[in-house]
């Protein structure tokens, strides 16, 4: 049953949702983009105003998001750990992948199982905690590779050679936004990658699936490749990525 709310509350709402999708706007558009006139619009904006909620600029006239706004959106980011949010993701992903599916994050070494959980079927492939994953031959090292800066990698790596073939399959991950790897690391496993982005577009993790190739299709549009991508995408948003 769904709860009763107060509607002025829900209206006013409708005007700072239309702010944080389109930027400043003027009165006119702004009250456009919340389904409402100009004139029903401006009582909520003085309001608003008065909480910081929205500022107005003296010279254009147009409304943008105030300092009250801001400071709770880099509250609500404080309070979300990436590892804690992707952790909870997990049970649920590897229902919807039919794969072990884990957490790995860039350590010192390289990409490091952190979290790992099983599907429900009895044949599974075991990770362990704190595995660091080759950087050419897993999904998770070459997502890393792709989406790090090169320093950084390097730094962990050390002076590993990225040949003129690697570089076109950094390119091609970067595109499709995911990693795979069939039969690399270990003959008969695959596995797939995605990354986790935060506020600033930067990869704070990676969720990584990996099973036994006879089993385990890895294409771009197979069903386990599109749940991943999906989770990844919403834990994603979650931290920010993509409302700059």
């Amino acid at each position: 049953m769904a709860q009763r709310g107060i509607q002025s509350v829900d209206v006013g709402g409708r005007l700072l949702l239309a702010l944080a999708d389109g930027g400043a706007l003027a009165l006119k558009d702004l009250a456009q983009a919340a389904n409402m006139s100009p004139a029903k619009a401006h009582p909520y904006l003085v309001s608003f105003g008065k909480l910081g909620l929205i500022v107005q600029d003296p010279g254009s006239g147009r409304y943008g998001l105030g300092p009250l706004a801001m400071q709770l959106g880099l509250i609500s980011l404080q309070q979300f750990d990436p590892i804690r949010l992707a952790t909870q993701r997990l049970p649920e992903l590897a229902l919807a992948v039919g794969q072990t599916v884990a957490i790995a994050v860039w350590g010192n070494r390289g990409a490091t199982i952190v979290r790992i959980e099983h599907p429900p079927s009895l044949v599974h492939v075991n990770l362990r905690h704190g595995t660091v994953m080759s950087l050419r031959g897993t999904a998770s090292g070459r997502l890393f590779a792709a989406f790090l800066p090169r320093q950084a990698v390097q730094a962990a790596v050390g002076d590993e050679a990225f040949s003129a073939s690697f570089e076109r399959e950094l390119a091609s991950i970067r595109k499709q936004g995911f990693s795979h790897a069939v039969d690399a690391s270990v003959p008969g496993i695959s596995a797939l990658a995605a990354p986790v982005l935060d506020g600033s577009g930067a990869v704070v993790l990676c969720l990584t699936a990996i099973g036994a190739s006879a089993s385990f299709d890895v294409g771009a549009a197979s069903a386990p490749a599109r749940a991943l991508k999906r989770c990844a995408a919403e834990l994603s948003t979650q931290l920010g990525a993509g409302k700059r």
